[in-house]
């Protein structure tokens, strides 16, 4: 139950926001319009993340969007301001193969409204930067399709 009022909560919070193209979004369920690549994040009761994640079917495929995705890593960089982690190869909570770029915040826990603040602010900010940057980067995907 809480977990489902906090998403409410936030989605609250960044409905007046626009996109970085000035169109209305669903932040929490950030479409990216290009199949495999999806903005994830996630709140528990250790910590939070937030997440590109890459899950083309085809291995190979997959590391063709994580490459593209590394020529750009310089602009995602510098548009988030902090280091994220990249993988290449890891596991989605299904066991499933995907590639992840990611950062998290320790020591939160969603079931604790206290922690509401920072969460709030650990995910306004990283997913405003990456519709930045998914707004100009989008277009590097599109001969991969």
């Amino acid at each position: 139950m809480l977990r489902r009022e906090f998403w409410t909560r936030f989605g609250q919070h960044m409905q007046p926001l626009l996109s970085a193209e000035g169109g209305p979004v669903n932040w929490i369920n950030y479409k990216t319009g290009e199949k495999g690549i999806a903005f994830k994040m996630d709140a528990g009761n250790k910590k939070a993340s937030i997440a590109i994640e890459l899950s083309q079917k085809d291995e190979g495929t997959r590391h063709l969007y994580f490459e593209q995705f590394v020529q750009l890593k310089a602009i995602l960089r510098g548009i988030l301001e902090e280091e994220w982690n990249w993988e290449m190869n890891s596991l989605d909570d299904l066991g499933k193969s995907i590639g992840r770029i990611y950062t998290e915040l320790n020591n939160v826990n969603v079931y604790n409204k206290e922690d509401w603040p920072k969460l709030i602010s650990f995910f306004k900010l990283r997913v405003i930067a990456l519709d930045k940057f998914w707004a100009d980067a989008k277009y590097s995907f599109e001969a991969l399709r």
